[in-house]
């Protein structure tokens, strides 16, 4: 195996503990009637959309116009976005801690996130101050698993793929990265990732 000499962390359920669900617990009495508007109203897809650079109000608009009665659950998405931050994912920022302490690698962000929302992550964690750089969705108008978003990474900070370990918790982002010829880990837990490290001698 290639000598990794960068490391590239998603952010999204790796770094950071971000669910709606924490929001609209809140708004819905029901459990099941919150799954049915995270999963027909303001959907993942529609929200993948502005990760990948749509304005979050035309992306408000087009629900209200759709969806008039939920006007204030649609308003809420991101009228109250920061209540469905979690926190910090500690195991992981441990183990980001421990890579950036020890100075062996160039350490990258690759997210997909909103432009508008992500000032908000970066004043409330501490740790993303950490990496060398971060290259967020929204900002540059692409998104993973297009090869593109992760040739604007490698592009702009010079990476040699083969020099390079991803890690992420989408597989179809895993696969794209392996593709490009990154060597990748599927994140399930900081447990499980620190292990990955520790055999492949990163930690």
């Amino acid at each position: 195996m290639a000598m990794i000499k960068t490391i590239i962390f998603d952010l999204g359920a790796v770094l950071i503990d971000w669910n709606p669900h924490y929001l609209y617990r809140k708004l819905f009495e029901k459990e099941e009637e919150m799954l049915y508007f995270l999963e027909n109203i303001c959907t993942p897809a529609w929200n993948e959309e502005q990760d990948a650079g749509r304005p979050l109000q035309e992306a408000t608009d087009l629900l209200l116009a759709q969806f008039p009665e939920h006007r204030e659950n649609i308003e809420a998405f991101y009228g109250r976005w920061e209540e469905m931050l979690g926190g910090a994912i500690e195991g992981t920022v441990q183990i980001l801690r421990e890579l950036k302490e020890g100075g062996q690698y160039n350490l990258y962000a690759l997210t997909n996130w909103s432009g508008e929302t992500f000032p908000v992550a970066q004043e409330r964690f501490e740790f993303l101050g950490w990496f060398d750089g971060i290259v967020v969705s929204g900002t540059e108008k692409d998104r993973k698993p297009s090869s593109s978003f992760y040739h604007t990474l490698l592009n702009r900070y010079e990476i040699l793929p083969s020099d390079a370990l991803f890690i992420d918790d989408n597989l179809n982002n895993i696969n794209a990265a392996q593709q490009l010829g990154i060597t990748s880990i599927h994140f399930t837990s900081p447990e499980a990732l620190r292990r990955a490290l520790e055999d492949r001698k990163v930690l």
